[in-house]
């Protein structure tokens, strides 16, 4: 009885669908209408079906364990080329109908492999009863998103993201009133632009109209403004993922308290402040992401009631104070990032740590951590990545200790006080991925390395590891390790490395004592983006096949060598395109000159010949290389003119150029350095110092940074400036045989740190333009035929540290103002006609200088303004520059 009740119950259900009698009032179609059939149909026209190749393009920051928030749960394939017109449209693959009305009320097209240009008259829009579109990952081939998606006014649910969709985001986006959840999330290009760019009053109108938004969804397009005050009404909002998109501005701290709110990702939005609230019991934040932002404060011990957190990533953010207790209890927590924030104090790693059981990766680098890694880690037996690089982790730590976490695949001791041993390793461990064992007090290659089959990045550098390279070593990976680092050994004899290494991207060995020549087994690696030869004693020329690699090849560092002969030709392979972009083949021995093959390295970003023995006129076709911004000729044997009227263009985006100890001569026009844009701009002092030049597409899993070093003389001493950044401007023509006059147009590069002219025969008067040099730091005039007097205008350099201009012909009063006031003898030395406070010749007829300054004082006093208030004004405004100088100055010394 109970089955045929149940039987019965079932049969009238189904009335309530189909028609079951002809007295139902319900009318209900089982196929699609035929409009219907012919819209889709003509969508299928309009593309074609080619998977997509994304490579070149970021679907997110290129940051550790940033993943995707979509995973890719699609199969990926063609769906609509298996649409057939003789079967129901409802049946295929990605429509859904309604059944009563023969609608389609939802296409999901994701992952399809659609191809070409989204057309702005698209049949999609025939479909007036779409309620769902996903069209996420295709290849949209760069079109505009049609401004017609507006015309689709009841749509609750719309995905374009990461389908090469570019230029403005529509207007008519934000008519769509009743969106639930909106995604246009899109890729960044090689640069590291957005694809999608979003108006700030469009932007504004979205959020003020999408009063029933859900899931918000912008990441990586290109916003660039502060959050509208209409944010903080969507309190339906259940996720906010908004990375990447140059925010700036305060974030603000409510939503933070939004009862639905789950996800909250704001990552790589550089300028983006705000603090985290005290959390309630009640709140259901479950992922928070806001790593590369410029949030500060504390960690408040309430983030412990955050009791359904599965990711907390607070990466290189501004957070200070110590790292809450209460971070060890939430149990539910399967990624925890705080590396790189500025924490104080010491933290141990707790015993509770063993709480985590769910956690997949701890991220902790730079955290302040002391004392020895707890035995309760071994318990995280979920974990598949370990970062505690960078802290005072200290200890003797056996790496059998890392036999039971079977799934770890990437993990990093580096930069502690640990000291690792791996011998006697009497169980199986893991199959790592990536390996990050630098500073860890090695003597010798690990033995456990033979059976790591599956690695593919190793860092063993800054250790003590001597002799030669064991033949052994050369086959971990199985053949498929990409990156190796081995700087900073003990290591010699020669470099001979099998030719099967063909995935190899990255490999670095500076600073050991390899001897030899450049094996041609390296010809093989033709995947080659980062080659690091440096500060060895290899000999012999550089091969000719090595410029043939920069079709690949990014970074090429050989300096420190023993090279000799001359530099190759630059191949082009028949392509145009070659990723060159820092050479570095300073401190050898080579000869002859610059091949103007190098011209074909279009991206090329540095060229460091310094110190050679190259003989050639200045290389004139360099300025052509329109993303140069690193020159280095200095300490070789180049010479005639720089200037050419016919030849010379200036340098578009040159921050620094050394041309030093050479045989330059001749005289350079007033004009010289007009067109020089990039160090002509107004310094940006809101400029992040993570703007650096350089910046690599070689990012692995673990992001291995290329850091490029550059010697260079500043402020009167040889320095090492370890990461060249674009804020970072010096010119340098020391040492050669120019004369003529100083070219007036040196005032227009408002954002010169560093100038060394000395030791070459100008004449003439100091340039006063050289008082619009504000951010001027350095400048050296000495050892050449200045004369005149010191400009006062001199006293506006109030970030001036270093000052040398002795032995000229300067004569006249040394300024009494600002930062001149403020340097010694040696400064002036050699100028015979000088005198002043700092020199033992004093300034004659001070009287008259007294008598001078009553009368322009007497002359002044008619219209209000005294010399009394000139003083005045003056001493606040040295006050002023002496405090902003040293909180610049104290950013800046990072840089050397």
């Amino acid at each position: 009885m109970f089955y045929l009740m149940t039987l019965i119950l079932s049969v009238s259900r189904c009335c309530s669908y189909v028609s079951c009698s002809k007295h139902s009032n319900v009318s209900t179609i089982s196929s699609c209408l035929p409009d219907q059939t012919t819209a889709l149909l003509q969508l299928k026209q309009e593309f074609a079906f080619v998977k997509p190749d994304f490579s070149g393009y970021y679907y997110r920051c290129p940051l550790v364990g940033n993943s995707h928030y979509n995973a890719d749960i699609y199969e990926s394939y063609p769906k609509m080329k298996f649409w057939k017109e003789e079967k129901d449209c409802c049946s295929w693959d990605g429509v859904t109908c309604n059944m009563k009305t023969g609608r389609v009320v939802a296409l999901d097209l994701a992952y399809s492999w659609l191809q070409g240009p989204f057309p702005s008259n698209s049949s999609l829009f025939k479909l007036h009863g779409l309620r769902r579109i996903n069209m996420a990952y295709n290849n949209f081939s760069f079109s505009l998103i049609p401004s017609d998606f507006g015309r689709l006014s009841k749509l609750p649910h719309l995905d374009l993201s990461f389908s090469m969709f570019s230029g403005l985001i529509p207007s008519e986006i934000s008519f769509l009133t009743n969106l639930v959840s909106l995604d246009l999330s899109c890729f960044k290009n090689y640069y590291a632009s957005g694809l999608l760019h979003l108006r700030k009053i469009d932007f504004a109108n979205l959020i003020q109209n999408g009063t029933n938004l859900s899931a918000l969804h912008l990441h990586q397009v290109d916003i660039s403004s502060s959050l509208p005050e209409s944010l903080a009404n969507l309190s339906s909002l259940t996720s906010l993922r908004l990375g990447g998109c140059d925010l700036h501005g305060k974030f603000p701290e409510n939503i933070f308290q939004f009862p639905k709110l789950e996800v909250i990702y704001l990552p790589c939005n550089y300028f983006l402040t705000g603090f985290l609230p005290q959390f309630q019991p009640s709140s259901s934040l479950k992922k928070l992401t806001l790593d590369y932002t410029n949030f500060s404060g504390i960690l408040p011990n309430s983030i412990g009631y955050l009791k359904s957190m599965s990711h907390l990533i607070l990466r290189n953010c501004h957070f200070v104070g110590t790292i809450p207790s209460s971070i060890w209890n939430l149990s539910e927590l399967t990624f925890l990032d705080l590396s790189w924030n500025d924490f104080t104090g010491h933290h141990q790693l707790p015993s509770t740590l063993g709480n985590l059981a769910k956690l997949t990766v701890l991220s902790l680098r730079s955290s302040q951590l002391i004392g020895e890694i707890p035995f309760s880690l071994r318990n995280l037996t979920q974990l598949n990545y370990i970062d505690l690089s960078d802290n005072n982790l200290s200890g003797i730590i056996e790496f059998g200790y890392f036999s039971r976490l079977s799934n770890l695949q990437i993990l990093s001791l580096s930069s502690n006080s640990l000291s690792v041993t791996t011998t006697n390793i009497n169980s199986e461990l893991p199959k790592f991925a990536i390996l990050v064992l630098a500073s860890c007090n090695l003597s010798e290659f690990p033995e456990f390395l033979k059976t790591q089959d599956q690695l593919r990045e190793l860092d063993l550098s800054f250790n003590r590891i001597k002799g030669e390279i064991p033949k052994w070593f050369w086959g971990i990976g199985n053949n498929k390790l990409e990156l190796l680092d081995l700087r900073w050994n003990e290591l010699h004899g020669s470099l001979i490395v099998p030719p099967l290494l063909t995935s190899m991207f990255y490999f670095r060995i500076s600073g050991n004592n390899l001897t030899g020549r450049i094996h041609p087994s390296f010809r093989k690696w033709t995947s080659f983006k980062v080659l690091d030869l440096s500060k060895n004693h290899f000999d012999g020329t550089i091969p000719q096949w090595l410029g043939r690699l920069a079709g690949s090849l990014e970074f090429l560092n050989l300096k420190e060598n023993n090279l000799q002969g001359s530099i190759p030709l630059i191949s082009t392979n028949g392509s145009m395109h070659n990723m060159m972009r820092i050479l570095d083949l300073s401190h050898n021995q080579l000869r002859g000159k610059v091949p103007q093959s190098l011209i074909n390295c279009s991206k090329l970003q540095v060229v460091n010949l310094g110190h050679n023995q190259i003989s050639d006129t200045f290389p004139f076709w360099l300025q052509n290389l329109s993303e140069l911004q690193i020159l280095v000729l200095r300490s070789n044997n180049f010479f005639g003119p720089i200037w050419h009227p016919h030849k010379y263009l200036g340098f578009v985006n040159l921050s620094i150029i050394d041309l030093s100890f050479n045989h330059f001569s001749g005289s350079l026009p007033s004009e010289y350095f007009r067109n020089w844009g990039y160090m002509s701009k107004a310094p940006d002092r809101n400029k992040s110092d993570m703007a650096s030049f350089g910046k690599s597409q070689v990012e692995s899993n673990y992001s291995f940074a290329y850091m490029y070093s550059t010697s260079m003389m500043s402020k009167g001493l040889d320095m090492e400036l370890m990461t060249a950044l674009m804020i970072f401007t010096s010119i340098d023509l020391s040492n050669n045989k120019f004369d003529g006059e100083i070219p007036s147009s040196v005032g227009d590069l408002r954002s010169l740190i560093v100038l060394n002219l000395s030791s070459n025969s100008f004449t003439g008067t100091i340039p006063s333009s050289l008082g619009n040099l504000t951010e001027l730091e350095s400048l050296d005039l000495s050892k050449n035929k200045l004369i005149g007097g010191i400009p006062q205008q001199l006293e506006n350099l109030t970030f001036l540290e270093y000052l040398n201009m002795s032995q000229n012909q300067l004569t006249g009063p040394i300024p009494q103002g600002g930062q001149l006031e403020t340097f010694s003898y040696s400064s002036f030395e050699g100028n015979p006609g000088l005198c002043g406070l700092q020199l033992s010749k004093k300034c004659e007829n001070t009287d008259a200088t007294i008598s001078f300054h009553s009368k322009e004082e007497e002359s002044e006093s008619e219209n209000g303004f005294t010399w009394k208030v000139v003083v005045l004004r003056y001493g606040c405004g040295l006050v002023v520059g002496i405090i902003f100088g040293h909180v610049t100055l104290s950013r800046r010394s990072c840089w050397f």
